[in-house]
C-alpha cells in the first residue's frame, strides 16, 4: 500500500459542522471552541460561512466569529477560511478578514439550483469575476455533488475535470472534490480520483467527504492511496447541507487521526486535544456527536 508519510487535515466543523444545526449556538461557545481546535494543531480551519442569514441563520454572526478569531490564529500560525456561496459572501468574507475563502458550487444542476439558484455555469462565470478581486487571499472552489446527486443526477467525470481546470486556471489555489450526501464509495472515488488526476496535479486537489453510510474511512483511504493527502473533516462527526436530503455529518476529525497514525502517517494534531473540543461541543452544541473514539478517549 503506498500511503504518505504526512497528511494535511482542515478542520471544518465550525462552519460544516454547525452549520446545520437548529438551536442557535452562542458567538461566545463557538470562539471557544475555535480556540480548543487551534490548540489541537489544525494550521487551516474553516470557522463559518458567509450566506444569508435567513437561509442559515446559524451563520448570522460570521463577522463576529472571523472578528473574534482572528487574533488568536495568528499567534497560533493558524489560516482561517470561510465559505461562500455568491459573489456577495465572497465581498463579505474578504472584507472580514479570512486567509482563504471557498467558493462552492456543485457539479449537479439540480444541486446547483437548489443550493445557490444558479446554473453551473453562472456559478462558474461568477468565479471568474471573484478571482479578479481575491487580493492577498486563497481563493478555493469548492466541487459539492462530485460522487452523486441527491437528486439522481448523473455526474460525470469530464464535467468535474473541466471544472476543476477552468477553476485553477483562473486563479483558484486548490479544489474540494466534495461528496455532499456520502453517496461515495472506495470503487467510485478511486476512478474519479484518477481520471481526475490525469488531467490535475493532485498537490492541488482536496477531499470533503461525509460518513452518511459509514464509508468515510474507506473513501479517504482509498483517495490517499491514489495520491490526495489533503483532507477535510470535522470534529465530533458534525455536518451535513441545509439544501441536501440525507447530507448528514461529515468525517469525524478524532476518527480520522486515529486512523491515519495508528497507520504511521502524521498529522500534526494532538486527538487528545481534538477530544477536549469534542467535550465543550457535547456541551454547547444541541447536535449529536457521532465520533467512534469520541467514545474511547
Amino acid at each position: 500500500m503506498q500511503i504518505p508519510a504526512k497528511v494535511e487535515i482542515i478542520e471544518v466543523c465550525p462552519r460544516d459542522g454547525f452549520q446545520n444545526v437548529k438551536d442557535f449556538i452562542k458567538t461566545e461557545n463557538k470562539i471557544k471552541i475555535i480556540k480548543q481546535l487551534i490548540d489541537s494543531g489544525v494550521k487551516r480551519l474553516e470557522v463559518t460561512s458567509f450566506v444569508s442569514p435567513k437561509w442559515v441563520p446559524q451563520m448570522s454572526d460570521a463577522d463576529a466569529v472571523v472578528a473574534e478569531a482572528k487574533k488568536y490564529a495568528k499567534e497560533n500560525n493558524v489560516k482561517l477560511i470561510a465559505l461562500a456561496p455568491n459573489k456577495k459572501g465572497v465581498e463579505l468574507a474578504l472584507n472580514s478578514g479570512v486567509d482563504e475563502v471557498s467558493y462552492v458550487l456543485s457539479v449537479s444542476e439540480s444541486h446547483n439550483k437548489k443550493n445557490v439558484n444558479k446554473t453551473v455555469e453562472e456559478s462558474l462565470n461568477q468565479f471568474a469575476e471573484i478571482a479578479q478581486m481575491k487580493g492577498t487571499a486563497s481563493l478555493k472552489l469548492a466541487i459539492g455533488t462530485t460522487f452523486g446527486c441527491p437528486f439522481g443526477e448523473e455526474i460525470k467525470t469530464e464535467k468535474i475535470i473541466t471544472t476543476a481546470k477552468r477553476a485553477l486556471d483562473e486563479g483558484a489555489s486548490e479544489v474540494i472534490l466534495a461528496d455532499t450526501v456520502g453517496l461515495g464509495n472506495p470503487a467510485l472515488v478511486e476512478k474519479i480520483i484518477k481520471d481526475v488526476t490525469q488531467e490535475i496535479d493532485p498537490r492541488n486537489i482536496s477531499l470533503h467527504v461525509h460518513d452518511t453510510r459509514g464509508l468515510g474511512l474507506a473513501n479517504i483511504l482509498t483517495a490517499m492511496v491514489n495520491g490526495i493527502y489533503r483532507f477535510e473533516s470535522a470534529a465530533g462527526g458534525l455536518g451535513g447541507c441545509p439544501f441536501a436530503p440525507g447530507a448528514s455529518g461529515n468525517v469525524a476529525t478524532e476518527d480520522l487521526i486515529n486512523m491515519l497514525e495508528s497507520m504511521g502517517v502524521k498529522t500534526d494534531i494532538d486527538i487528545q486535544k481534538v477530544k477536549e473540543a469534542v467535550s465543550m461541543i457535547e456541551l454547547y452544541v444541541n447536535s449529536p456527536v457521532t465520533s467512534h473514539m469520541s467514545l474511547l478517549l
